[in-house]
């Protein structure tokens, strides 16, 4: 439905500041992109129906130009907890938010909050205007957009691809939804959450910016012998329930 707050807009905004570190291979793949709540992100490659089925076989979508944020510090969790964040103190877990926002808790002092899909709810733009109070509390905030990369990796073979580039077990089986790990993937230091979309597998990885455009090529050479391929936010959108 255009103009509903589920549908993204057909163009981006002129004036949309934040670009995805692999713009580049994403225009070369055919991305089209557009603005979702104010952010540009590549919403499909033509085939939304098609991509949307890719998404829960084995798809690759790039979420780098959601909002996204840190907190580190002994106070940090506690004071994330006091600002309505759901969040314990419990390392490599993550929980998922009211709005959709995911809160992860990398270490007894350090957490991070990623957007929902949809861009749609304001967590990560409340606790920045918050940050101030925050360094009262001993919690210090870490911007984490232009230091991050964040893809998603769907679907029912995204365990057995990620087997191919890592050495953690993260079979179903093993690594329940929730669990996070800061562990290599292709030789990179990276951040792994399992976020299932609904009935769909997922993983988000979270790396270095200055190494996307390499990750990407080597998840997607990873993805040949699966059928996956790239997918974009809106067939992603949809296997989540996010987008109508």
């Amino acid at each position: 439905m255009a103009g509903s707050p589920h549908e993204p807009a057909a163009q981006p905004p002129a004036d949309a500041a934040r670009r995805s570190p692999i713009l580049r291979r994403l225009a070369a793949a055919g991305a089209s992109s557009g603005s979702i709540n104010g952010v540009t992100v590549a919403l499909h490659f033509g085939d939304v129906a098609g991509e949307t089925r890719l998404a829960r076989t084995q798809g690759l979508t790039d979420l780098s130009p959601l909002p996204r944020i840190g907190f580190k510090g002994p106070g940090a969790l506690d004071w994330l907890s006091k600002q309505g964040v759901t969040i314990e103190d419990a390392p490599n877990r993550s929980w998922r938010q009211t709005d959709g926002a995911l809160a992860v808790s990398r270490s007894h002092s350090e957490a991070l909050i990623l957007s929902d899909l949809a861009a749609r709810g304001d967590l990560c733009a409340r606790l920045h205007a918050q940050s101030a109070t925050a360094a009262d509390a001993r919690a210090y905030v870490l911007p984490r957009f232009d230091g991050l990369f964040w893809f998603a990796l769907s679907g029912s073979s995204a365990s057995a691809c990620l087997a191919k580039l890592c050495g953690v077990d993260l079979r179903p089986s093993r690594f329940d939804d929730g669990a996070v790990a800061q562990t290599s993937v292709a030789s990179l230091n990276m951040v792994v959450i399992r976020h299932d979309f609904e009935a769909t597998l997922a993983f988000y990885l979270l790396g270095d910016s200055a190494s996307a455009e390499y990750f990407w090529d080597c998840l997607l050479d990873a993805m040949i012998e699966f059928d996956g391929g790239p997918t974009g936010l809106r067939a992603l959108g949809s296997v989540a329930g996010e987008f109508e």
